[in-house]
């Protein structure tokens, strides 16, 4: 491994100019921790990456590199280009388990995170290093979010996120609630009356999208992300399709693949897929069927009925007529996306949000109600990690600055 990393290392051009910086939605200085990795300077490198972004483990895993950093390499348009993601992930790893430090010195100022998912943890992070008092509100058992209840332990071990809980959370002393819905039993307006002097919602997107097709609520039919959640708890059959071509529709099929499933069908509306290449050939390599340009028009107890459809310039599908027809399954599980749950905007008096449900913010994370702030999917729907990662380290800011410019007895 180690051998391997060097060798990737050795490739690299320190260019002046690095594209594969500027590919980065994090900006991850890559030049900079490639040659102190080849200085002999592990331990420099992985601080680094971990002050540049907390999650960088888990970033190494499953950021789509073949359109960031490494799709960017100047090297990779003649052939092979650098693969940070190897370096990364054996930099950051390495470095973790040294990361002992404890608490910064309390300022005195407590703020509150609600959920834990990209977002959250991020801004949790950064606000324990400047002494807040920071806790997390999670409606789950563990930690993570969509990192630890929508991406597969294949493509993201639950040890990753464990390591990440003890070094930045528990020996920082950063307080975690789990099982605790804010908006339900405790209210916005509670944790404010408790002395939280700012509040960051990063509930996520966890309601999925529905088809609304007539059978959609027959029993064999499930939704992507709350299989994703508990895969274990579902008994799919032999034959299973997947409506929708996205990167969780990549996770669903290998996953249910994984779980014994012979024949996994993966339909789409358009010509081609959503999710990453990499993704897609993996499905491919795994044994997933795709096909194209088909629209479900009804779900059946013996399985699908789709027709065919004509893909518009402007992204629109037309569907030809006479050409449904059914194709079996034992379970269908519908993966086109979700959005957000609605319950802490329904019970927090002012804080408002759009048609679709996502909070309304500006560009640093201020929502319409004073000392609230958000980011990651709640805010922009579903997105990368690292895209969560990014804007949450200028929001993170925005509520440091916020609370500093509080009265001292507020």
């Amino acid at each position: 491994m180690a051998i391997h990393v060097l060798d990737e290392a050795n490739h690299c051009l320190n260019c002046k100019n690095p594209q594969c910086q500027k590919g980065c939605p994090i900006s991850t200085p890559i030049p900079k921790v490639i040659r102190l990795l080849l200085d002999g300077k592990l331990d420099e490198a992985g601080w680094m990456l971990f002050e540049n972004n907390p999650l960088t483990t888990v970033c190494s895993l499953v950021c789509n590199h073949e359109n960031q950093c490494e799709g960017h390499c100047v090297l990779g348009k003649k052939g092979a280009p650098v693969h940070f993601s190897v370096i990364e992930n054996y930099i950051s790893t390495t470095y973790s388990s040294k990361m002992v430090k404890g608490p910064a010195p309390s300022n005195g100022m407590r703020a509150a995170i609600i959920g834990s998912g990209p977002a959250g943890l991020t801004i949790a992070v950064i606000l324990a290093r400047k002494g807040y008092q920071v806790t997390i509100f999670e409606g789950k058992e563990k930690i993570g979010g969509i990192l630890r209840y929508g991406i597969p332990e294949f493509r993201l071990p639950k040890s990753v996120l464990d390591d990440f809980e003890y070094r930045h959370l528990i020996l920082k002393d950063i307080k975690v609630r789990p099982n605790t819905m804010i908006g339900a039993d405790i209210s916005i307006d509670d944790l404010m009356r408790d002395g939280y002097k700012a509040i960051f919602v990063g509930t996520g997107v966890w309601k999925p999208n529905a088809l609304h097709i007539k059978g959609e609520t027959l029993g064999h039919v499930h939704f992507g992300i709350n299989y994703l959640n508990s895969p274990d708890s579902y008994h799919l059959g032999e034959r299973v399709i997947v409506i929708g071509a996205g990167n969780a529709a990549m996770d669903v099929a290998r996953t249910a693949i994984r779980h014994g499933v012979r024949y996994l069908q993966c339909f789409s509306r358009s010509e081609g897929v959503a999710a990453s290449k990499h993704e897609f050939d993996y499905a491919v390599l795994e044994g997933v069927e795709f096909f194209y340009c088909k629209a479900p028009v009804e779900i059946t107890d013996e399985g699908v009925i789709f027709a065919d459809v004509i893909e518009h310039e402007d992204g629109s599908v037309e569907q030809i007529p006479d050409t449904e027809k059914l194709y079996p399954a034992d379970s269908v599980i519908v993966s086109i996306s979700q959005g957000p749950m609605n319950r802490l905007v329904k019970n927090t008096e002012g804080l408002q949000a759009d048609k679709r449900g996502l909070l309304v913010t500006d560009e640093k994370g201020r929502t319409t109600k004073p000392g609230i702030f958000a980011s990651g999917d709640v805010v922009n729907g579903a997105r990368t990690v690292v895209e969560a990662v990014a804007h949450s380290k200028e929001v993170a800011e925005a509520m440091d600055e916020y609370m500093q410019s509080l009265p001292k007895d507020a």
